[in-house]
């Protein structure tokens, strides 16, 4: 049986390029949004005739439409993520470019007709209406206020539940469904549909609450083994004598369109 110490070092060996979640199989689940965003992208791609992946990661999501496109390109910021991402996105004749998450959309004006992202770090809804042709739609499902607080709550203590920001077209991971729509009209473009769900997870081993922070890196900012070393002892022996560590991950899909 592993140890304490065991698990955190597995935890902290397992690499965190991309969005891979396959490792968790059989150490955490969570239930998946009841709208099925890649279902929702692949038919939206079908239709499209250019379209533009923010935040691929490492493509993951992308590469699996059925029928792209005959433009496709995508931005990732984290240097590790772009060659799996060129790699996934390959057999589209994909252009992943490099490009930091708060910074402008490396492409001129009106150039895409769908610009889609799956739990962006940083939405500007300015530069998605900008890229966007008229009529053309923006499709993303976020990660919403509160997002596995019970987990950040435990570690770091009580936290805001929203995270704002100050520029009037920006949200970020954290913010609300509803803030997210009113940054998005600010900007110009008009939500044709917001839908919001709460979603259980449950971590059965230290190892996966450890890899999970490593990757998802909003939940706990800064978090390191070392630093947080006391608090996961005392949850490792929660999760040995009560079971998993339950926690709900906040997700939301909005939809908007350019007039």
């Amino acid at each position: 049986m592993s140890t304490f110490r065991d698990l955190l070092a597995e935890g902290e060996a397992v690499p965190t390029e991309g969005w891979d979640f396959s490792w968790f199989t059989g150490r955490a689940t969570e239930q998946r949004p009841s709208w099925g965003y890649a279902r929702l992208l692949a038919d939206r791609a079908a239709r499209a005739e250019a379209v533009l992946d923010v935040q691929t990661g490492g493509g993951e999501v992308m590469a699996t439409v059925p029928l792209a496109p005959p433009v496709v390109a995508a931005t990732e910021s984290w240097a590790p993520n772009l060659a799996i991402a060129r790699r996934n996105l390959a057999p589209f004749g994909a252009t992943v470019v490099q490009a930091e998450d708060t910074a402008d959309l490396p492409f001129p004006d009106g150039h895409f007709d769908l610009v889609v992202s799956r739990h962006p770090v940083v939405t500007r809804w300015d530069e998605v209406r900008r890229v966007l042709r008229p009529g053309g739609t923006y499709l993303s499902q976020q990660v919403g206020a509160g997002s596995v607080r019970e987990l950040t709550d435990y570690l770091m203590g009580p936290r805001p539940v929203a995270v704002h920001t100050q520029d009037p077209f920006t949200t970020t991971a954290g913010s609300s469904g509803v803030e997210a729509t009113a940054r998005a009209e600010a900007a110009g473009l008009e939500v044709v549909d917001l839908r919001q769900e709460a979603l259980r997870m449950e971590f059965h081993d230290i190892a996966a609450v450890v890899h999970f922070l490593r990757k998802v890196i909003w939940i706990v900012p800064g978090f390191s083994v070392d630093a947080y070393r006391e608090r996961l002892a005392e949850l490792y022996g929660f999760m040995e004598r009560h079971g998993p560590f339950v926690a709900y991950s906040q997700r939301y899909l909005i939809e908007a369109r350019k007039g």
